[in-house]
């Protein structure tokens, strides 16, 4: 097997000028890294990536943990992190998570030594955030947050909540509904808290039976949406705390001979690309600039890797509403 001492030989270099032109061609005078590299073509030589990893002290890999992909928000996210990581020559180890088995994810993540981190699904009070931090890895999350408000790529969720009911209240429903996620993360808390201000702000009754923060499984969808239909008084609009719960609602209520929105009228939260499609054409909020949050948070990372740079990230869009099919006026 052809070593780097063949190919210093062959090129009449020293190795640690083949090393430099592997791990540093920046500082290779151009006609030596042109010598090195007709050398490293001629002899077919292939570098050892375990090697090189080691004398950059870098292993060119980034860990994923993206949340479940029945959500098209992380189908989204996770295609446009791995595509451009992938551009900017790093492998992405993938693990979809749910929030159940957290702990178990964290330890396959950061046993294996990593460049990044890269996560969306860490709670408001996550002991991982700490252990991060002192690991010195870089890391970002993404979509939610950390209640240290540190490191972070969103979209203003307090705010997309509160247009969710703005929203439905400027097309004159009254009895508007809530169907959310855990509030033991950032994304569905400060959405859910955003459309409470808002309910509170045009002085709108709530009642407690329009409320649900679901485990955000269909089951569970299900069952609040069932609860719903069975009030005597029942909400004309439901305000879902994601686009992927609003799809599950509008997906069960044309199962139960519902009509949205001429029966009920649904809004989501994210505008996942789903949301644009034809035959959907979901009223959602998202971000002003749509740009994928994924997106942003790997180019962040990335360049926090590069640039040995591990200054506080704090990103949050601004939102607005996307009006498609799937509300109505009354």
């Amino acid at each position: 097997m052809v070593s780097s001492k063949d190919v210093a030989k062959h090129a009449g270099v020293s190795q640690t000028t083949v090393s430099r032109v592997l791990n540093s061609p920046e500082f290779v005078k151009k006609p030596t890294f042109d010598k090195v590299m007709k050398a490293i073509n001629e002899l077919n030589y292939v570098p050892n990536g375990h090697a090189r990893s080691l004398v950059q002290n870098k292993t060119g890999t980034i860990a994923l943990l993206s949340g479940p992909l029945h959500n098209p928000f992380f189908v989204d996210t996770t295609s446009a992190i791995v595509n451009y990581a992938n551009e900017m020559g790093y492998r992405v180890n993938v693990q979809f998570v749910n929030d159940e088995k957290l702990n178990e994810a964290y330890a396959t993540a950061i046993e294996h030594k990593v460049d990044g981190v890269i996560l969306s699904c860490i709670l408001l009070d996550d002991p991982i955030f700490d252990k991060l931090s002192r690991m010195d890895i870089p890391f970002i999350t993404y979509n939610r947050k950390h209640k240290n408000n540190e490191y972070f790529v969103e979209i203003d969720n307090f705010q997309a909540g509160y247009l969710s009911a703005k929203h439905m209240i400027e097309q004159g429903h009254t009895a508007i509904a809530w169907v959310g996620g855990t509030l033991s993360v950032s994304t569905f808390n400060n959405r859910y808290l955003g459309f409470l201000q808002a309910m509170k702000d045009n002085k709108l009754p709530l009642p407690k039976q329009y409320i649900f923060n679901t485990d955000t499984s269909k089951q569970d969808i299900t069952r609040a949406f069932h609860e719903l239909m069975q009030l005597e008084h029942r909400p004309t609009a439901i305000c879902a705390g994601a686009d992927s719960l609003a799809l599950y609602l509008i997906d069960i209520a044309i199962q139960e001979d519902f009509t949205v929105p001429e029966d009920i009228s649904i809004i989501g939260i994210d505008n996942v690309d789903l949301s644009r499609h034809c035959l959907v054409q979901l009223t959602t909020v998202g971000s002003i600039s749509e740009q994928n949050l994924g997106y942003l948070a790997i180019c962040k990372l990335i360049e926090m890797i590069e640039n040995k740079n591990n200054s506080c990230i704090q990103i949050t869009e601004s939102v607005k509403v996307f009006d498609r099919s799937t509300t109505r006026k009354i």
